[in-house]
């Protein structure tokens, strides 16, 4: 129990510093099992187990391989470790999906079987808005409706008001991020245009855009290739940012941004989503 109990403070720790990881729960055991139903573990992107035992070698290859399946398309899975006779029994091959179960075959003495649900915990998807113009705020507010764990740099000078963020940086000096997927928007207005692209272009992120228009960007464009950053780096910025909704007002603006981003987020998930169905 006091393991247990570990396991999930651990959960809980992780979860709250933004990190990524799968949470592996054995549901089920027939027979002689190294580990029992409730057994967890913590298991890390890089396949390490940082904390709890699901048991030994017999079920940890097939686990981890879910783990890092798991990890790649957000989805949980069931893992189930059988020996081959079962396996047989069943009509299914080692490797093979039925029903939403993947089938393993369990190459112990002991000949059990073991049940194992793998879950993936991702962080908060990563959106960090450089300025503090009312585009940025509205952004911002908007991203954490959506669950989005939103990260502002800007003079404390340039906030006209408090905005709604996970955390506010003073100045565009980033620092440490979350682990997570990373969507990055300037949003400047005028203060600290240069100094703003500058940090976005060094920071890796899925997306990156600046609220501005073409005309602009393209001047901006000549002064930073100018300092000896890359073209083509600067031109991963998309510029004006959003999707062509005819906004006027900040909020729409924010909302066009949100939409494409949105739509970059999730079109992994919808192809894989469309592979399976």
């Amino acid at each position: 129990m006091t393991k247990h109990i570990e396991v999930m403070d651990l959960v809980a720790q992780m979860k709250a510093a933004e990190q990524t990881f799968v949470l592996a729960t054995v549901v089920r055991t027939v027979s002689v099992t190294a580990a029992k139903a409730g057994a967890k573990a913590i298991i890390r992107p890089d396949g390490t187990i940082v904390a709890g035992w699901i048991g030994g070698g017999c079920a940890r290859g097939a686990v981890l391989k879910a783990a890092r399946d798991a990890l790649a398309d957000g989805e949980p899975r069931m893992v189930s470790v059988q020996p081959e006779n079962l396996l047989v029994e069943l009509g299914v091959k080692a490797g093979e999906n039925r029903d939403g179960v993947r089938f393993a075959r369990n190459m112990c003495p002991s000949k059990g079987t073991m049940d194992v649900f793998v879950e993936p915990v991702l962080p908060h998807p990563s959106l960090v808005i450089l300025g503090g113009s009312p585009v940025a705020l509205s952004l911002a507010a908007q991203a954490r409706q959506l669950g989005y764990h939103v990260t502002i740099a800007v003079p404390a000078a340039d906030l006209q008001e408090t905005p709604d963020a996970d955390m506010l940086v003073d100045g565009f000096a980033l620092g440490k991020l979350t682990e997570a997927r990373r969507f990055i928007v300037v949003s400047t207005q005028g203060k600290g245009d240069e100094a703003a692209l500058r940090t976005a272009v060094k920071t890796e992120a899925s997306y990156h855009a600046f609220v501005g228009s073409r005309r602009k960007m393209e001047a901006l464009r000549g002064k930073l290739i100018a300092e000896g950053i890359d073209a083509a780096v600067i031109d991963r910025i998309k510029a004006p940012a959003g999707l062509d909704l005819g906004a006027i007002t900040p909020e729409e603006i924010a909302m066009s941004i949100l939409a494409e981003i949105t739509a970059e987020r999730r079109r992994g998930q919808r192809m894989s989503n469309n592979h399976t169905a």
